[in-house]
């Protein structure tokens, strides 16, 4: 996996009930894109982040 700030990360949930979270990549910790990501929740929340097959990014698409 490969990731840019900006870019958005969808996770999709793992268990039936449980929502897709989209958050976004506020900092890029390995080398050449890869993981560990600092992201940002909807809510402000931050965390780094390791993610798993279950997630797929979405590339930043400036507006406009």
């Amino acid at each position: 996996m490969r990731a840019n700030v900006g870019d958005r990360l969808l996770v999709h949930g793992r268990i039936a009930g449980q929502h897709d979270r989209t958050v976004e990549v506020i900092e890029v910790l390995g080398a050449e894109g890869g993981p560990p990501y600092r992201v940002r929740f909807e809510d402000g929340h931050e965390t780094l982040m390791s993610p798993g097959p279950d997630t797929v990014v979405r590339p930043f698409a400036p507006e406009g």
